[in-house]
């Protein structure tokens, strides 16, 4: 009978903790799932490279319906005590927010109640009183005070596709309307949206399995045969009394509200949008919204209260759900040092230009440099001709005039693309139809064309553009809330059209924003300012205006001494004024969700000496792994892409010499140089004529191509070592599986000795 002390952590699960759970009621089909990934692990990002992090992942979640979890079970091996687990269960237990947890080394459970009220939160159960499915769930539901109506609708099931995937364990206004829905808690549903786009995009991908019960209000009709409603707000608004459509429904009709993007309207207190929700008073009202809106005008927390849920960007790039993104800051001449034209200058109409310092600010609003748009688009070109000429691309403008004028810039600059396609680069604003026509197919994965969206303020909110992977920001933003949104429009990920990842493109220092602490806070309201304080802080100057609203007229002439009319902006227009970039550099998201900006080779320095304390503790730990190709991969996941370091260092050498070189300043050999040390000392001479041959091939074959095409015994299967003889040959020459892998340690031993 094998010791338990010999059992792996897994023959722990499959020999006791397992049985345990059997005896006491739990289902293994439907209550009892084992090695849970809870995270997909962060994208780490370094040049065009990436990879994911280690995942999170529990040993056991306990359900007491499917994907209702209750309880987290973390596993040791027998060489641990049984509380061992228990922090990272914890971990595990406040992410998918469970109130039992327990930890096991196969001895017993130790079992933490976080709904405990007798003072004993940690206690030891032996394996034969593992608590039953009902019994938690009793508790829970005595401890939460669930009467039998909230009860029905807790355990109200998921509603699942047929694909297999458990839902994420953040939710979604899909599964929370739902299961209220379907356990009929609320029966008449409103879905409020400030834009077109996300009641059409909500109607025919996240709400669909509604069918035919589910309807979007329109024409300034209220049908009042359905009991799914989404609707635009301005569809059921309006200036007069009797435009106000949403009366035709009795106060009680519906009893449940969803407002989306509730930061931008429903916040305000004499908005459209609060006129309709005091209206339905009596219905339970819930705000979502990626970016909430904290001012003393304007406060999503004082119409709404606290946040019930809070998931963070910050968050959702840690657990891999959502994408990271790199930022390439370019610094324009003009931009910074500003431009004031010589006395009587005249821009390209003839207009004399008014004399004073223009400024950031001031272009494309009130200057045009021709040459800077020209210049910006250049700059988007070469990027995108560098990694994708086809990776999807938003480029936020000051306004539709300027959106125009970098489309004009974006097809001289991709000529070749734009005459195989008119479609390749579009601007897709507000005012045009032939553009907002393209925005579904621009969003939709499998559509190639657009390409490149030019846009002012349409697209910064609501649109889900999942394989955006190239945002260029030449956009003054002010507002955290709109910057946010902006941002918002690249994180998604992808995997089947690989987008991992998402680059920023930065030409009006709008990534400063990044390091505002409100970036990724969360929200916090903000009641009584100071007497010299402004009414609304400064990241919130104006409102987000809204889908539609008309820019004011354009008019690129100047009349000296003549009077602006209202609503009017000149604008003037100048093609020979050069511009020039004065500064670029890439900055990546770091692990602690800042921008940090370092070389690839510091980044692998500073990596491995916080790992390793000295060279001598580096050698250790690679001399003692069983397999050099599992450190190299736990090194790939820590962010260190060693593809990308021969660039740098490299292309013949070992990661074991790049690591060494980099962290430690040891010279580094190219991996034939190694191999050819090892064949001088000839160290091998205990071996027989075919053992000796075998290792000889092994040591060409790491030369050719690297340590992990040795390791294993699928190298006996190929060229040269098949020419030597059958797999089961070579390893009785060795005199046995286990020699042979003793002798390949020790060939590995030879290659990595670095001498005195």
């Amino acid at each position: 009978m094998i010791n338990k002390k010999d059992m792996s952590e897994r023959d722990i699960c499959t020999k006791y903790i397992t049985p345990a759970l059997l005896k006491a009621g739990w289902d293994i089909q439907l209550q009892i799932m084992e090695e849970v990934n809870l995270t997909k692990g962060r994208v780490i990002v370094r040049g065009n490279l990436h990879t994911r992090a280690k995942n999170k992942r529990a040993d056991y979640i306990l359900y007491y319906k499917p994907n209702i979890p209750i309880a987290i079970i973390e596993a040791k091996d027998n060489n641990h005590t049984v509380g061992d687990g228990m922090q990272q269960a914890l971990s595990y237990a406040e992410i998918c927010d469970v109130p039992f947890v327990f930890s096991s080394n196969g001895d017993a459970f130790l079992f933490h109640n976080k709904l405990a009220k007798d003072g004993k939160i940690e206690k030891e159960v032996t394996l034969d009183k593992f608590p039953s499915p009902l019994e938690l769930w009793q508790q829970y539901c005595e401890s939460k005070r669930i009467d039998k109506t909230q009860e029905a609708i807790i355990t109200q099931d998921y509603y699942v596709d047929g694909s297999g995937k458990a839902p994420r364990y953040y939710y979604t206004a899909f599964q929370i309307i739902w299961r209220l829905w379907k356990s009929k808690a609320r029966k008449r549903i409103l879905f409020l949206v400030d834009r077109n786009i996300l009641a059409d995009q909500t109607k025919t991908n996240d709400f669909k399995p509604f069918g035919s019960v589910m309807t979007k209000i329109k024409k300034r009709q209220a049908d009042k045969s359905y009991e799914i409603y989404l609707s635009l707000y301005q569809a059921v608004t309006g200036t007069e009394e009797e435009q106000n459509i949403y009366k035709q429904f009795s106060p009680d009709f519906f009893d449940l509200v969803i407002i989306d993007e509730c930061h931008r309207g429903s916040a305000k207190e004499d908005s459209n949008w609060r006129a309709i929700l005091e209206y339905f008073t009596s219905a339970t009202q819930i705000g979502l919204t990626a970016t909430p809106k904290e001012t003393k005008e304007v406060s999503n927390i004082h119409y709404f209260g606290d946040p019930l849920y809070t998931y963070s960007l910050k968050q959702g790039i840690e657990d891999g759900f959502l994408a990271p993104y790199k930022v390439v800051r370019i610094d324009i001449d003009k931009d910074l040092a500003g431009w004031r034209p010589e006395k009587g200058k005249r821009d390209k109409y003839g207009n004399e230009i008014e004399d004073r310092i223009y400024n950031q600010s001031d272009l494309d609003k009130k200057l045009i440099l021709e040459k800077r748009t020209e210049l910006v688009a250049q700059k988007i070109s070469e990027f995108l001709k560098a990694t994708n000429r086809y990776d999807k691309t938003i480029v936020f403008c000051e306004n539709i005039d300027h959106a125009e004028r970098m489309r004009q810039a974006l097809v001289n600059e991709n000529f070749d693309l734009a005459a195989e396609n008119d479609k390749y680069v579009m601007r897709i604003t507000g005012d045009n139809e032939e553009g907002k026509a393209e925005l579904d197919n621009f969003i939709n994965p499998e559509s190639i064309y657009p390409v490149i969206a030019t846009t002012s303020k349409l697209m910064s909110t609501g649109v889900d553009a999942q394989t955006c992977k190239l945002i260029v920001l030449d956009q003054t933003i002010q507002s955290m809330t709109e910057f946010k949104q902006i941002i918002g429009r690249g994180t998604r990920i992808n995997e089947d059209y690989d987008k991992f990842y998402f680059t920023i493109m930065d030409f009006k220092k709008a990534t400063e924003l990044f390091a505002d602490p409100d970036f990724d806070g969360d929200p916090v309201q903000i009641h009584n300012p100071g007497p010299d304080d402004p009414p609304v802080p400064p990241d919130d100057i104006t409102d987000d205006p809204p889908e539609d609203s008309p820019e004011p007229t354009i008019i690129d002439i100047f009349p000296n001494g003549g009077d602006e009319p209202p609503g009017v902006i000149y604008r003037f227009v100048v093609d020979d004024v050069p511009v020039k970039v004065i500064a670029e550099r890439v900055q990546y998201y770091g692990k602690d969700g800042r921008l940090m900006t370092e070389s690839l080779k510091d980044y692998t320095k500073n990596t491995i000496t916080k790992e390793f304390k000295s060279l001598n503790d580096f050698l250790k730990y690679w001399s003692d792994a069983e397999k050099k190709d599992a450190i190299i991969h736990e090194l790939e996941s820590h962010g260190i892409f060693f593809e990308a370091l021969k660039e740098e260092v490299g292309k013949d050498y070992d990661p074991f010499d790049m690591i060494c070189h980099i962290a430690w300043g040891q010279p580094p050999l190219t991996r034939r140089e190694r191999a050819n040390n090892v064949k001088k000392r000839d160290s091998f001479t205990k071996y027989g004529v075919i053992a000796k041959k075998v290792l000889d091939a092994l040591l060409d074959k790491y030369a050719d191509q690297g340590i992990k095409h040795i390791e294993g015994f699928n190298v006996l299967t190929i060229q040269p070592l098949s020419a030597i003889g059958t797999p089961k040959e070579i390893v009785d020459a060795f005199g046995g599986k286990d020699n042979y892998v003793t002798a390949v340690h020790e060939l590995e031993q030879e290659l990595y000795r670095i001498s005195a």
